[in-house]
């Protein structure tokens, strides 16, 4: 049976306590939060697995720990304790090899604002070795594919909001992932533009790239994602395939709170919910 794009296995995270003092300091107490000691307990034991080929959903309210989970994959975060595999390539031992599978659209805009759009996309494929013969080609091709071909000299900074997330998107494409992290992707884009997004995340799919996706239009989720799990404060309070957590939907409870919305977001209240 083939691995898992992305196995998480008791994962834990703890931010260490602010504490005043030297540099030495700080670097002690990034160390002793690294073994576990006391401070922020972002995550507690985290467990889940992404199928290879699949549009996962992960979701949860603000600050509930999807970013941390997205860092450490990503390496950009050290874990306290617990394993990531990513296609069966642990992140600490096999760090290069894992990272060469993964593609990240981040939820900052975060690239050079005053190169050009072809040059933001390019120069992303230097870092994975792709010559530029092989990279101008293909960002061309992936600029067309999302629709911004006819920005690709203009600088990034002159693009609309919905434009600079599709460039997100052509970048973390160039090195051709295979398991491709979009966070918040479509905050602030309008809705012609996210479902054109969309449209083109699934072909994504449909050849075989396996997408984990935040997001806090659920109603977005429910209709494009395959599984979802929903961590809120650290832990895991459901997963499943979207069936089954849409059948965790209670419509006694659901008529109590007033405001109706869409199956998935009344079940994701009722499993966050601080009351």
């Amino acid at each position: 049976m083939p691995a898992p794009a992305l196995s998480i296995k008791d994962l834990k995270k703890t931010y260490a306590s602010p504490v005043r003092g030297t540099a030495l300091l700080g670097r002690l107490r990034d160390t002793i939060a690294s073994n576990g000691a006391s401070g922020t307990e972002a995550l507690k034991g985290v467990s889940l697995s992404v199928p290879m080929g699949d549009f996962f959903a992960l979701l949860g309210p603000n600050g509930a720990g999807k970013t941390t989970i997205i860092g450490i994959v990503t390496g950009l975060v050290n874990k306290t304790a617990g394993n990531v595999r990513v296609f069966g390539h642990d992140i600490e031992t096999e760090a290069e090899t894992a990272r060469t599978y993964i593609g990240v659209v981040p939820q900052e805009i975060n690239f050079n604002p005053f190169e050009k759009c072809i040059d933001v996309v390019v120069n992303q494929g230097g870092y994975y070795g792709i010559p530029r013969s092989v990279a101008v080609p293909y960002a061309e091709q992936l600029l067309k594919d999302l629709g911004i071909y006819d920005k690709k000299d203009q600088t990034g900074w002159s693009l609309s909001g919905g434009m600079k997330r599709r460039l997100l998107i052509a970048r973390a494409l160039i090195h051709k992932p295979r398991f491709l992290i979009l966070d918040e992707p479509t905050a602030g884009v309008d809705v012609e533009l996210r479902r054109e997004m969309w449209n083109y995340l699934k072909t994504l799919t449909a050849k075989g790239v396996t997408i984990l996706l935040t997001t806090h239009y659920l109603e977005e989720a429910e209709q494009l994602c395959k599984h979802v799990a929903i961590i809120h404060k650290g832990a895991i309070v459901a997963s499943g395939t979207m069936q089954e957590i849409l059948g965790l939907h209670d419509e006694d409870t659901a008529q109590k709170r007033g405001y109706r919305g869409g199956k998935l977001e009344e079940v994701f209240l009722q499993l966050t919910s601080e009351k």
